[in-house]
C-alpha cells in the first residue's frame, strides 16, 4: 500500500463530501458544514493552513544531532512521536457513510497503535458516536482519549464515568463545540461553560482532563486554574466560528503563559511532519492531526492510518535533522526564521 493508492481509494469513498484535493486548504469545501469544510467562508479553516505556511524554518546542518529523539511521554505512556489522532465523528453526515462510526474509530485507533501513538475519540449528535470511541478504547486499555461535547453538566459527568469504565487513558471536553450546527440540528443541546462549570466537570474524574478549543491566553490560564491536565490550542478545524485566527497565530502567546503548567496540544492545518515541528517550536508539546487521517482511514483502513502517521514521523525526523533539533521534548523557537 502507498499513499497514492490510499488517496485514490478515499476519493471514491468520500465523494462528494471530500474531494481529496492535492492541497487540503479548505477552498473546495468552503461552507460545507455538515461535511468536511469550514464554516461560512471557511476563513478559519484557511487561516490554520495559511498561518502554518507562513512559519519558516532555519536550515542548519553543521551540528552534532545525528539521531533525533522522537519519543513523547504522556501520562505514563511513551509514544513513538508527538503526533496523535484528533477526535473526529460524523461519518454519515460529514464523510458520506462509506464507513460506519464504529468502523472508522476502530481503524483510527488500531492504525495509531500500530504507529506507536494514540487516538482521541469524539462525541457527536448521535450518542452512539461517543460509544463507538469507548468501544475502541475498551478493546485496548489506555489506548484512546475520550473527548466529550459541552453538554449539560449531568450528561458530561455521566459520559466521564463511562469513559473511566472503558479504561481510556484520559478524557476531556472540546469546549469549542459549544455552537456546533450539527448538534443543534440533531436536538443535542451544547453550550458554553462557566469557569465554575468547567472546574466542576474536571473535578468529577480522576483521569487527566483535556480542555480542547483554547484560542486565547485568558482562557488558557482559566483552564489551568480549573485543573486541566492539558489544553488543545484549536479553532475546531474552522468549523464553529468564521474569521477566527489560525492556531499557529495564537500558540506562541498562549505557550508563553502556560507552558510547563499543563500539556499543550495544538491542531489545525497540519499537513506534514515539518508542520508538526513548527507547532512544537511555537510552544506545543504535541500535535493532533485530523482531516488527513480521514483520507487515510477511508482509503486504507488501519494500514492507511499507520502509513500516514509514519510518513509524518519520518518527515518530522528529517526536519529535525535539518534544523539541529535533538529532541521533540526540547524544541527551541530559535529554529524559526
Amino acid at each position: 500500500m502507498d499513499m497514492k493508492t490510499v488517496r485514490e481509494t478515499a476519493r471514491q469513498k468520500l465523494k462528494p463530501y471530500c474531494r481529496v484535493c492535492p492541497v487540503c486548504d479548505g477552498r473546495a469545501c468552503a461552507g460545507e458544514v455538515p461535511g468536511m469544510g469550514g464554516l461560512g467562508t471557511a476563513s478559519s479553516f484557511k487561516a490554520n493552513v495559511e498561518a502554518l505556511a507562513r512559519v519558516r524554518l532555519h536550515m542548519r546542518t553543521i551540528h552534532p544531532v545525528k539521531e533525533p529523539k522522537l519519543a513523547f511521554p504522556l501520562w505514563g505512556k511513551t509514544l513513538s512521536m508527538p503526533i496523535l489522532v484528533a477526535p473526529m465523528t460524523g461519518t454519515t453526515y460529514n464523510m458520506g457513510g462509506a464507513m460506519t462510526e464504529e468502523e472508522f474509530v476502530a481503524e483510527l485507533a488500531a492504525g495509531a497503535l500500530a504507529a506507536g501513538t494514540l487516538t482521541m475519540t469524539g462525541d457527536g449528535a448521535d450518542p452512539t458516536m461517543f460509544g463507538s470511541g469507548l468501544k475502541a478504547g475498551a478493546a485496548q486499555k489506555a489506548s484512546t482519549i475520550a473527548i466529550v461535547k459541552p453538554r449539560a453538566q449531568e450528561v458530561v459527568v455521566q459520559y466521564l464515568r463511562e469513559a473511566e469504565e472503558a479504561g481510556v487513558l484520559a478524557t476531556g471536553m472540546d469546549v469549542d463545540g459549544a455552537g456546533l450546527v450539527t448538534m443543534a440540528l440533531k436536538g443535542q443541546p451544547v453550550g458554553p461553560k462557566t469557569f465554575e462549570e468547567l472546574r466542576e466537570v474536571i473535578a468529577a474524574t480522576k483521569l487527566p482532563f483535556i480542555v480542547k478549543g483554547i484560542m486565547t491566553v485568558d482562557e488558557a490560564e482559566a483552564a489551568v486554574q480549573a485543573g486541566a491536565a492539558a489544553i488543545v490550542v484549536s479553532n475546531h478545524g474552522g468549523r464553529v466560528l468564521d474569521f477566527a485566527p489560525g492556531a499557529a497565530e495564537v500558540l506562541a502567546e498562549i505557550a508563553a503563559k502556560v507552558k510547563g503548567k499543563t500539556v499543550i496540544f495544538a491542531d489545525g492545518g497540519v499537513r506534514s511532519g515539518a508542520d508538526v515541528l513548527k507547532l512544537l517550536a511555537l510552544g506545543a508539546d504535541a500535535v493532533l492531526v485530523g482531516r488527513p487521517l480521514v483520507v487515510a482511514a477511508f482509503g486504507g483502513g488501519r494500514e492507511g492510518v499507520a502509513l500516514m502517521l509514519n510518513q509524518f514521523k519520518n518527515e518530522l525526523l528529517q526536519a529535525m535533522l535539518l534544523t539541529g533539533t535533538a529532541d521533540v521534548t526540547q524544541v527551541s523557537s530559535t529554529i524559526l526564521f
